[in-house]
C-alpha cells in the first residue's frame, strides 16, 4: 500500500464522520481525489486536463449502504467515485471511470486498507481478478474472457510476469470439476503444468515477444460445445480451438498462437504456452487435445489407440500431421494441389476404414468441406473436379438424402465460385442466371435439407441485389415459410422487415457502444438517418465527410444520425470514430455481421441507410447520400 493511498484514507475518513456539517468548501480537493490511479495499469480512464481542475468539482454522497464522494468532470461527467461500504469510515472501493461509465474498480474486500481485487466492465472487458497475497499482481481470475486471457497472457509473457501467466493456466482442481475425462484429462494437465518451464525457453528464441510487445487483437473462431458423453467429458465443455492473437512490437505485428482455451466456469483457461508464429509458413494445429473427429467409441486426442485399429490410428496420425504442415497460399498452386490430393487420399482410406454410415458421412463431410474451401479461397482448380466425382459418387450410393444434399451443395457453391473467378466481365451476366437455375433446381429436389433454406436466401439475396424486388421477396417469403426457426430464415424475416418499411414506424433498439441502451424512438421530433457500418466498409468512409457536412449544417434544426456498427468488437468501431470525429451515438451488439441489429433487418451490404421523419416513420428504407440531401430540408420544415 502506498503512503498516498493511506493519506488519502486519513483524509476520507475525516469526511464521512463531518460530511452533514462540512460545508463544500471543505471538501477534498479535485487535485487531491485525481492523484489515485487504478492498482492494474492496463485500463484506460478518463483524466482532465490540469486546466479544466477549475470545472471539477467533489460532492459528499451519503447512500443508504454506503458513503464517500464523487469526482464530477467539467462536462458533468462522473470521474471517480470513493465508496466505504461497511460503515467504518474508511474506503473500500475505488471507482474510475471513462466517458461516464465505470470501467474499472480497486477492492478491499477485507476491510484492512489493501487492495485484494479489481473489476474492469463496460468498455474495458469482464474481468474480476482475486490478488490473495495483496501484492498487485493477479493471483486468480473470478471471471475473464477468451479475449482477455490471450490480452493478459501477452501482457504477462511482455513483462516476463510468470506468476500473472499462471492465473491463467487451468489447474488440476478445474479439469477434474469440468468432468474431463482420461487420456484427455491426464494430456492437459500435463501441458498446462509443463507451460510455465517453458516460457524462458520460449521467449529466450522468440523477436516477436518483448517489453515493447502489445496485444493488439484476439483472432479465433466462434467457440465450439463437446456436449457430455462416455468418451470425453460428463458435463458439457466450451472450448476455443486455434486461437490466435494479433501483437505489435514497435509497429512490427505479429502472430501468437494460443491453441485451446477451457471454459471453466465464468473463466476461460489457458492449456498451454503460447507459440509466436515466425519464419515463412504457419502452422496451425487442427485441434486440441479435446476437439478431435469421434472415430466409432473413441476419440484420438494423442496416439493413444484407444478403441481404434492400427490403420484407424496411423491414418488419423497421418492426416494430422499433413494438416499441420499445410502450405499458405504464397507457396503457390503446386504445393496447395499437392497438399489437397494428398488429403483425399488419407480420408477416403479413412471412409473405408469407417465401421458404419455416421462415421463415413462424418469424413465425406470433412472432405467435401476442405475441397470446397480451397477452391473458393486459393482457386484449387482440380478441386471442383474431385467435388464433382465425390457428388457422383454419394448421389449414386449413398441412402443418406441429408448426406447428398450437403455434398451437393458444396459442389455446387465451389462451382459458382470458380466461374466467377475465371470468366470474363460481360459474360457474368450468364454465370448469374446459371448460378439461380442450379439454386432453384436444388431447392425442388432437396426442399428439407439444411442447405435448402441457404440457397433460398442466396436466390433471394441475389434477385434484390439485382434489383428486382418482387421476386426477392418471394424467396424471401418462401424461406421464412418452410425454414422459420434456421438461422437463414430469422435472416429472412429480417430481409422482409426491410423491404417494408416504407410508410411505417421505425422500431430499434439495441446497446450502446458507450453502454446503457438506445432506442430510435429517442429521436421522435427529429428527421433521423440510421446508417449500418463498419469500420473496414469503403463506401462507408467515402460518404462519411458528406454526412458529416450534412450533420454539422443540419444538426441545431433537428437533424440526427444513428450509427448501427456491425464490427467485430467494439475497439475497431472506437478506434475509426476516434479517427473520424464522428459526432453521433452508436449501437453495438456483438457478432458483428450477425449481430442482433444486421439479423432483425436481414442487412446484407454496408452501409444500408433508413430515413426516418420527425414522426418515426420510416421515408426511405435505401437512402444515399444522394437522396439525404434532396430529403432533409423538406424533412425539417
Amino acid at each position: 500500500m502506498s503512503i498516498g493511498r493511506i493519506s488519502f484514507l486519513t483524509v476520507f475518513a475525516s469526511l464521512i464522520l463531518l460530511s452533514r456539517s462540512l460545508p463544500a468548501a471543505d471538501a477534498p480537493s479535485v487535485e487531491l481525489a485525481l492523484t489515485f490511479k487504478p492498482i492494474q495499469k492496463d485500463v484506460e480512464i478518463e483524466i482532465p486536463e490540469k486546466s479544466d481542475y477549475s470545472r471539477c468539482k467533489v460532492e459528499v454522497e451519503q447512500n443508504k449502504n454506503s458513503s464517500g464522494w464523487i469526482v464530477y468532470g467539467p462536462n458533468g461527467q462522473v470521474l471517480r467515485r470513493f465508496v466505504d461500504t461497511n460503515g467504518d469510515n474508511v474506503v473500500d472501493q475505488w471507482r474510475y471511470f471513462n466517458r461516464g461509465l465505470e470501467v474499472y474498480r480497486d477492492i478491499d474486500a477485507n476491510f484492512n486498507n489493501k487492495v485484494d481485487g479489481s473489476r474492469w466492465m463496460n468498455l474495458a472487458g469482464t474481468r474480476w481478478g482475486i490478488d490473495k497475497d495483496e501484492d498487485g499482481v493477479i493471483d486468480e481470475w473470478k471471471m475473464i474472457s477468451a479475449e482477455e486471457v490471450t490480452r493478459v497472457a501477452i501482457a504477462a509473457l511482455a513483462n516476463n510476469n510468470t506468476k500473472l501467466f499462471q492465473s491463467l493456466l487451468i489447474t488440476e482442481d478445474e479439469v477434474a470439476d469440468a468432468g474431463i475425462k482420461n487420456p484427455f484429462a491426464d494430456k492437459i494437465r500435463e501441458s498446462a503444468k509443463g507451460a510455465p518451464q517453458e516460457i524462458p525457453a520460449m521467449l529466450s528464441k522468440t523477436k516477436m515477444i518483448t517489453p515493447d510487445t502489445v496485444w493488439v487483437r484476439f483472432d479465433g473462431a466462434m467457440p465450439g460445445l463437446i456436449p457430455a458423453d462416455s468418451i470425453k467429458t460428463d458435463k458439457d465443455l466450451h472450448v476455443f480451438e486455434n486461437v490466435m492473437a494479433i501483437v505489435d512490437t514497435k509497429g512490427k505485428s505479429g502472430l501468437i498462437q494460443f491453441g485451446e482455451l477451457i471454459r471453466v466456469g465464468d473463466v476461460w483457461r489457458l492449456t498451454q504456452v503460447p507459440l509466436p508464429i515466425e519464419g515463412e509458413s504457419m502452422q496451425v494445429t487442427e485441434g486440441g487435445t479435446l476437439m478431435q473427429p469421434v472415430a466409432g467409441n473413441a476419440t484420438l486426442p494423442t496416439n493413444s489407440t484407444v478403441g481404434l485399429s492400427k490403420e484407424m490410428q496411423g491414418l488419423l496420425d497421418d492426416l494430422q500431421k499433413l494438416d499441420q504442415n499445410s502450405p499458405t497460399p504464397d507457396k503457390g498452386p503446386q504445393a496447395i494441389a499437392k497438399y489437397n490430393a494428398d488429403r483425399v487420399v488419407i480420408i477416403e482410406k479413412l471412409i473405408a476404414s469407417s465401421k458404419n454410415e455416421d462415421e463415413r458421412s462424418q469424413w465425406t463431410r470433412q472432405m467435401v468441406d476442405g475441397l470446397a474451401a480451397a477452391v473458393q479461397t486459393v482457386g484449387y482448380k482440380d478441386g471442383l473436379k474431385q467435388l464433382q466425382k465425390i457428388r457422383d459418387q454419394v448421389q449414386k450410393t449413398s441412402q443418406d438424402q441429408d448426406l447428398v444434399a450437403y455434398v451437393t451443395y458444396r459442389t455446387l457453391l465451389a462451382d459458382y465460385s470458380s466461374q466467377l473467378q475465371t470468366t470474363q466481365s460481360d459474360k457474368l451476366r450468364d454465370v448469374q442466371t446459371w448460378w439461380l437455375t442450379q439454386l432453384e433446381d436444388f431447392i425442388k429436389k432437396y426442399p428439407n435439407s439444411d442447405d435448402s433454406a441457404e440457397a433460398m436466401l442466396q436466390l433471394a439475396v441475389t434477385q434484390e441485389f439485382s434489383g428486382k424486388v418482387a421476386e426477392s421477396k418471394k424467396w424471401y417469403t418462401k424461406l421464412v415459410e418452410s425454414h422459420a426457426s434456421s438461422e437463414a430464415g430469422t435472416r429472412g424475416a429480417g430481409a422482409l422487415r426491410r423491404m417494408n418499411l416504407a410508410g411505417k414506424e421505425l422500431e430499434l433498439t439495441g446497446t450502446s457502444l458507450t453502454g446503457g441502451s438506445i432506442d430510435a424512438k429517442q429521436y421522435r421530433g427529429k428527421a433521423l438517418l440510421v446508417i449500418f457500418w463498419s469500420s473496414w466498409c469503403k463506401p462507408c468512409t467515402e460518404d462519411l465527410p458528406q454526412i458529416l457536412e450534412l450533420y454539422s449544417k443540419y444538426h441545431s434544426q433537428g437533424f440526427d444520425v444513428l450509427g448501427i456498427n456491425l464490427d467485430a468488437t467494439p475497439d475497431l468501431a472506437e478506434a475509426y470514430i476516434k479517427q473520424h470525429k464522428v459526432p453521433w451515438a452508436q449501437i453495438h451488439e456483438e457478432g458483428g455481421l450477425e449481430s442482433a441489429p444486421a439479423r432483425d433487418f436481414g442487412v446484407i451490404s454496408l452501409p444500408t441507410m433508413f430515413l426516418v421523419d420527425k414522426s418515426g416513420k420510416v421515408v426511405n428504407r435505401s437512402a444515399t447520400v444522394s437522396d439525404l440531401k434532396k430529403a432533409l430540408p423538406d424533412l425539417l420544415k
